[in-house]
């Protein structure tokens, strides 16, 4: 279970580190709405999982 936990921890990173990368002055430039969207999205969906499992956890299921 702790490598789940670890690999959706992973996961929120790259979301972070998705909206951090610097696309400008390169032929990507024009897919910076597209990843901008796709990390804050995968740090929304991975955070509300985890508070899911941690909710879970206390409540004893």
């Amino acid at each position: 279970m702790d490598r789940f936990i670890l690999l959706m921890l992973a996961s929120i990173l790259s979301g972070f580190a998705l909206l951090k990368v610097p696309l400008e002055g390169s032929f990507l430039e024009s897919l910076q709405p597209v990843t901008d969207v796709i990390g804050l999205l995968a740090i929304l969906v991975f955070s509300l999982f985890l508070i899911f499992k941690g909710v879970m956890a206390l409540v004893g299921k």
